[in-house]
């Protein structure tokens, strides 16, 4: 199945492989989501079999687009978080279309992929200028997209701020794993933004990941200059996203 104006997308995550047709009008799923565990261990061969067997259950046709937990430069991987450290070096992106017979694919970063759909169809779509997304975690990702074009592979959770790194501080895992508070943890956060906004001075954050479902409990206790704003598509966002980088042509 293919069909004009759709285009589909995959997101590898460390606990599923997700895909669906998307149309590129609207942003939203053709269809319900295709899920199916990540494999353990998540080698190369094993995922990419795994995302054949998403797309063969969309009885899809057409090319691919696929996220991965990773930097991604002209489709070779170059990190590896929550997957085998097997997919460091990997040339996932020929990797991919060899085991989805041949057909077109990219591949990117997922946090990147969600960037680009928020910003195109979500929280930011009203916004003009450079908008920064950060996923709250076990880390924390990142994705800069300025005037609709993406800056790939921005991993600004890695930046040292306040003499540690961001995601040390301020990923959603370090409130669970030191039990803080909402107030707490929103102070760590709000250090980690004012870091970051003097740098980029963004014009929005979009803050995703799952603790952004209860963006109302610490969005209103963060005390950085920039307006936050909770993702909108949240768990199709990465799917949306890998649709429009193969759909655009993005090749990071």
């Amino acid at each position: 199945m293919s069909a004009r104006g759709h285009a589909f997308g995959i997101d590898i995550g460390g606990s599923g492989v997700k895909g669906a047709a998307v149309d590129l009008a609207t942003g939203e799923l053709v269809h319900e989501r295709i899920k199916i565990a990540t494999p353990h261990p998540s080698t190369p061969k094993a995922v990419a079999e795994a995302a054949a067997e998403v797309v063969a259950k969309a009885a899809w046709d057409g090319p691919v687009g696929l996220t991965l937990p990773s930097v991604v430069l002209d489709g070779v991987v170059r990190t590896a978080a929550n997957i085998d450290k097997g997919w460091i070096g990997t040339d996932a992106r020929a990797l991919f279309a060899a085991t989805l017979g041949g057909r077109e694919v990219t591949v990117l970063n997922d946090a990147d992929a969600a960037g680009l759909a928020e910003d195109h169809y979500g929280a930011a779509k009203d916004f003009a200028g450079l908008v920064l997304l950060l996923t709250f975690g076990t880390g924390i990702g990142s994705a800069l997209i300025f005037h609709g074009t993406l800056v790939p592979n921005s991993e600004l959770g890695h930046l040292e701020i306040g003499g540690m790194e961001a995601e040390h501080r301020a990923a959603a895992s370090i409130k669970d794993r030191d039990d803080l508070t909402y107030k707490q943890w929103a102070a760590e956060v709000s250090a980690v933004l004012s870091g970051l906004e003097n740098l980029f001075w963004p014009k929005v954050i979009v803050a995703g990941g799952g603790i952004s479902r209860d963006a109302d409990q610490w969005i209103p206790l963060l005390t950085n200059r920039t307006p936050v704003i909770p993702a909108h598509l949240r768990n199709t966002a990465g799917i949306v996203g890998a649709a429009m980088a193969i759909e655009a042509g993005i090749a990071p």
